[in-house]
């Protein structure tokens, strides 16, 4: 059976995780990590980084994914990280590719701020917000590469 990580992360977001949360942990089962622990260590990265309005949380989310499943652990090892930060810069080209930029601010057309507080969960933010279609793409991108380097 196929998944479908695009819905997936979708789904998540409407449950109320937040951006990063719901790309990351749209892929945590098949790269070995529990949810539990998956949406510990992408709870940081929502609203742009803590809600700074940065770099957007589902593209966080799409490169921890890339980190866990190709990521490197040699410090001295240049050669591997530079494929890495390839791959890295890969991915969030294509979803700047899609969306012409990654940071969350321009995408949400905000300025950024240092409010903490989530913004409620309710129908007029979900009609509002393109976070739900981020996600998507952000998993969709990460599906396709995952596929990509399969074949």
């Amino acid at each position: 059976m196929t998944v479908n990580y695009s819905e997936k992360a979708r789904n998540l977001f409407k449950e109320g995780y937040n951006c990063a949360q719901s790309v990351f942990c749209a892929f945590a089962e098949d790269l070995g990590i529990d949810f539990e622990t998956a949406l510990k260590l992408s709870s940081s990265f929502g609203g742009g980084m803590g809600r700074m309005r940065e770099v957007c949380g589902a593209v966080s989310g799409m490169l921890m994914a890339a980190g866990l499943k190709f990521g490197y652990t040699s410090p001295v090892d240049n050669e591997t990280k530079a494929t890495h930060y390839i791959r890295v810069q890969n991915l969030a080209k294509s979803f700047k590719a899609k969306h012409d930029t990654i940071i969350c601010r321009e995408l949400l057309g905000v300025d950024a701020d240092d409010n903490p507080v989530p913004s409620p969960r309710t129908k007029e933010y979900y009609e509002t917000r393109p976070c739900d279609q981020l996600v998507a793409d952000a998993a969709e991108i990460f599906a396709e590469y995952l596929n990509s380097v399969k074949s």
